[in-house]
């Protein structure tokens, strides 16, 4: 009976687990991130403000057509936590997070710039 599960055909590229790296050796960029590891982040624009603790933001992406070979303008509209009090026309960077309701999976990190009044 043949073996089910495929071993690998190049043993040498196996990482060897007895080379340990010196103790004085920075630790690896990935620990030095957090616990959580990278977040998607965007930048967007509020586009309402409306409801309590949440805005809607706006992120507009260029996309090329695949025909006429120009860009074009795309636009996703993210529902965000929002405990800054960010208002409309805030220029604003909302990172990725749990569900905290049926639509809002984003939440507002900071204010990069405010709304000329």
């Amino acid at each position: 009976m043949r073996n089910r599960w495929p071993q690998p055909r190049n043993r040498s590229r196996l990482p060897k687990f007895s080379e340990a790296p010196p103790a004085d050796a920075a630790p690896p960029e990935s620990a030095t991130k957090g616990r959580r590891g990278n977040r998607v982040q965007k930048v967007g624009t509020v586009s309402s403000d409306k409801m309590q603790k949440t805005v809607v933001v706006r992120v507009d992406r260029l996309v090329r057509h695949p025909k006429y070979r120009r860009y074009v303008r795309r636009t996703s509209r993210f529902m965000a936590h929002d405990e800054l009090g960010a208002a409309t026309g805030d220029r604003v960077r909302i990172v990725e997070t749990r569900p905290l309701s049926t639509r809002k999976r984003w939440r507002v990190v900071e204010i990069v710039q405010k709304a000329a009044k």
